[in-house]
C-alpha cells in the first residue's frame, strides 16, 4: 500500500501555515511460510489542520527482507525505520515550509525494550539530517499509533 507524494505534497501546500505535520514510522518483522523473514515498515504524514481541528493521515507499506540476526535488539531494522522517516522528511520539505514539523520515531529509551539499542543514534541522525529534535515513545504518537495502526490496517 502505498501514497502519491505529489497529492500529500499539494494537500500541505493548500493548508494553512497553522497546520502542523507529523512524520512517523513503525515496522514489525515478520516469517514467511518459506521460512525466510521479511519486515513491514509503515511511514505516515499526519497533517493536522489548522493546528486545532482534525488530521488528515497519508500513509504506506512497504515489505523487504529483514537481516537482522539479533530477534531482542533489532537495529538494522529498526535504522533502515528511521532511514525511511528521513526520507520521506526530505521528500516533504519543501511544501512544509516554515509549519511546525515534527518526526516521531517508534523507540523506546527505557531499556528494557529492544528498541532503547537505537535511540541516542537515531535521534542523533534526525538531528544531523533533518534538524529536527525526533520525538520517541511516549511522545511520539506519529509512529506507535498513526503508523502502527495504519499497518495494522493495510493487513487486514
Amino acid at each position: 500500500m502505498t501514497f502519491d507524494i505529489d497529492e500529500v505534497r499539494q494537500y500541505i501546500t493548500n493548508c494553512s501555515i497553522e497546520s502542523k505535520i507529523y512524520i512517523g514510522g513503525d515496522s514489525e518483522r515478520i516469517k514467511l511460510p518459506n521460512g525466510k523473514w521479511v519486515a513491514d515498515y509503515a511511514t505516515v504524514v499526519v497533517i493536522h489542520i489548522d493546528g486545532k481541528h482534525g488530521a488528515k493521515i497519508f500513509g504506506e507499506v512497504t515489505r523487504e527482507p529483514d537481516f537482522d540476526h539479533k530477534i531482542a535488539r533489532p537495529s538494522l531494522r529498526l535504522m533502515n525505520e528511521v532511514y525511511k522517516v528521513a526520507e520521506l522528511y526530505f521528500k516533504l520539505a519543501e511544501c512544509i515550509g516554515n509549519r511546525a514539523t515534527e518526526i516521531h520515531l517508534d523507540l523506546n529509551p527505557d531499556e528494557r525494550h529492544g528498541s532503547s539499542c537505537v535511540v541516542t543514534q537515531a535521534v542523533g541522525y534526525i538531528l544531523g539530517t533533518c534538524n529536527i529534535k525526533a520525538q520517541v515513545k511516549p511522545n511520539a504518537f506519529a509512529a506507535s499509533i498513526a503508523a502502527d495502526r495504519f499497518k495494522a490496517l493495510s493487513a487486514a
